[in-house]
């Protein structure tokens, strides 16, 4: 063994420790200091307790982008929100008892409460898409229709990093579907309409308006819960109020066409007025590929990293990188059958480009590595003992959201 793997080796607990000591800490996602908060609603915030893939394809259409008066704006909700329902995710009671909390007798109640929109109606099903964080760990799922209707619903697909998930449920009372719109064409200072379920069913197919304040508005997010801020999702800001339970719900233009799935907002009591959806050409996207497959398969590099920005100063000197790189992401940990090991990336190396982008952190990799198929090559920069390497990996396929 040489003294420089030696030294490398010795260094390596230390350098753990350096990654985990200098990471940001808290579950909530933090953009610029101020606090984002997914708007599911939970059952006990609520005013009043509640109690196959398709072979056709989802489309956007031309997108409106004028403003209308009250009395066209009132028709427009009519005639859409019938296609906006409130989801509603059970799960098992539980109670604190001398040894720890345990699940009783397999009885389920109402954890929380979000929103979903109809966008098909096939072969006897109708599908809804709706939040991810809306659906999460449910034992059983109950869409109400806006006629108040109750009905069973079955996870078709969910995806975590985009925030997306679909069900679906019987069709016999469904009659309305949504339309999507093309959000490449959406514009600022347009109308927006929000329409879903704020504080739970209660308030189902609450309406409120505003206007477009941004596109393309990045927002970064701690989607796994680990501290870091490690995906940045990019989003449609409104000023039409969304609370919680609006999550899930219809974002709409003037001519009734979904722009956006109403996903986050600002949770600090001083801001008021800003609100996050999902633009739809993603949405389509991601739910077909749910519909077919049930889940996205990512490229994966088969690597554990952290920012580089949260590594504390100590362990930066040991990793002797030159003075002017500050951004980039540092490899903790490497899979011995994952790609980045055949293309001989090693612990403690800095990732600075991938494919000619500049890396500053895990979020914006991640956009450069999903932005790839499996089976793709991509070149990578990095820097290893202070001396700037490039390599070129086979990306490999993965179902879980680690890299």
């Amino acid at each position: 063994m040489t003294q420089e793997q030696l030294t490398r080796k010795k260094s390596s607990k230390a350098f753990k420790n350096g990654f985990i000591g200098g990471l940001v800490g808290g579950a909530v996602a933090v953009a610029g200091g101020v606090g984002i908060m997914a708007i599911t609603n939970p059952a006990n915030q609520a005013t009043t307790p509640a109690t196959q893939p398709s072979q056709s394809q989802v489309e956007t259409t031309n997108t409106s982008t004028g403003t209308k008066g009250g009395t066209e704006i009132t028709k427009v909700v009519a005639e859409v929100k019938n296609a906006v329902v409130s989801v509603i995710n059970k799960q098992a009671t539980s109670r604190n008892n001398l040894y720890g909390t345990q699940q009783t007798g397999g009885e389920l109640a109402t954890a929380s409460e979000g929103s979903g929109v109809i966008y098909k109606n096939e072969n006897g099903y109708a599908y809804i898409v709706t939040n991810y964080h809306v659906i999460a760990k449910s034992q059983e799922l109950e869409v109400l229709l806006a006629d108040g209707t109750r009905e069973k619903a079955e996870l078709v697909g969910s995806d975590q990093w985009t925030d997306l998930a679909v069900i679906r449920i019987a069709n016999t009372n469904v009659s309305t579907v949504a339309k999507f719109a093309n959000s490449d064409d959406v514009e600022v200072g347009q109308t927006a309409i929000a329409i879903g379920s704020p504080l739970g069913s209660e308030f189902a197919t609450s309406v409120t308006q505003g206007i477009v304040s941004a596109t393309n508005r990045s927002v970064a997010t701690d989607v796994d819960g680990d501290g870091q801020e490690d995906w940045v999702v990019t989003a449609i800001q409104t000023d039409a109020a969304i609370n919680p339970g609006n999550s899930g719900g219809a974002l709409i233009n003037s001519a009734g066409q979904v722009i956006g799935i109403n996903s986050m907002k600002i949770s600090k009591s001083s801001v008021e007025g800003m609100g996050f959806a999902i633009p739809s050409n993603e949405v389509v996207s991601i739910i077909k590929q749910l519909e077919e497959n049930g889940k996205i398969t990512r490229p994966a590099l088969g690597i554990s990293m952290v920012n580089l920005s949260s590594v504390n100063t100590r362990v930066v000197q040991q990793l002797n990188l030159p003075s002017g790189v500050t951004g980039g992401v540092v490899i903790a940990e490497v899979d011995s059958k994952g790609s980045a090991k055949a293309a001989g990336l090693q612990p403690y190396d800095v990732i600075v480009e991938m494919d000619g982008q500049k890396i500053q952190g895990i979020q914006n990799l991640r956009k450069v590595l999903y932005s790839h198929k499996v089976g793709d090559k991509m070149e990578v920069t990095y820097y290893r003992n202070g001396q700037k390497q490039t390599t070129t990996i086979s990306l490999t396929e993965t179902n879980s959201p680690s890299l």
